[in-house]
């Protein structure tokens, strides 16, 4: 089986496939027969526009979701039809996700929250400190370790959400419009910091609405009604 951490693997790999959801007497076709590949190392920008199949896709690559017919090999393995709890299984610890809407939990301070992505990997409580103060430190958010979400600012916010995601050392992250919620400025360092992240090895596949952070991946899918329309490397 190909290791998941070998630059030289194919990490991800989609063969026809489609996904649909029944929504009372309608039924959505949300991917239609997909094929795609992404290696590790590489950063991928997903764009399109609304209801194209984008959020989909991405649930699907981290294996939230299930696809209806197709393939879907994850680290040499062939993940379709799998249990939610044999997905779970796989995903911990090897994906990291990352939200517009941050999802930190306000009854928690900074460092708890961070900490949450190690309580299931039975790694001890000194390595868990550890790693998150680690984690806090690089991500510029350290002094605000025992702050509540609520206290921070936007930015400040997605970098702890950020700080989670990557904790667990994943060898891939996946980020559904991670400057969504943020202005101008704290957008441009949250792609800073993406940039950042891919540059020392870390798989990233992020969707986003804006050109502009697109165009600072390595390459970029469009998708219209469940279909990739272009598949391009950018310019180096």
């Amino acid at each position: 089986m190909n290791s998941i951490s070998d630059p030289q693997a194919g990490m991800l790999k989609l063969l026809n496939v489609s996904k649909t959801y029944q929504g009372g007497e309608v039924r959505t076709t949300a991917l239609d027969r997909i094929n795609l590949d992404i290696d590790a190392g590489e950063y991928v920008a997903i764009t399109g526009p609304s209801g194209c199949g984008k959020s989909t896709l991405l649930s699907m690559l981290g294996l939230l979701d299930t696809p209806d017919s197709g393939e879907y090999w994850f680290d040499g393995q062939n993940v379709a039809g799998w249990s939610e709890a044999q997905l779970n299984q796989l995903r911990r610890g090897r994906v990291g996700f990352i939200f517009q809407s941050f999802n930190l939990i306000e009854e928690l301070s900074v460092a708890e929250n961070v900490e949450l992505a190690l309580e299931y990997m039975d790694v001890p409580a000194k390595e868990r400190r550890d790693r998150v103060a680690a984690m806090l430190d690089k991500l510029g958010v350290a002094h605000r370790a025992k702050h509540r979400p609520s206290q921070l600012s936007g930015g400040q916010q997605q970098r702890v959400a950020i700080a989670r995601a990557l904790v667990s050392n994943p060898a891939m992250l996946l980020a559904d419009e991670p400057t969504g919620n943020l202005d101008t400025a704290h957008g441009d360092e949250v792609m800073r910091i993406l940039r950042q992240i891919n540059a020392e090895g870390t798989t990233i596949v992020m969707v986003t609405h804006s050109p502009a952070h697109a165009a600072q991946a390595s390459r970029t899918l469009r998708l219209l009604d469940g279909r990739i329309l272009v598949d391009a490397l950018q310019a180096a």
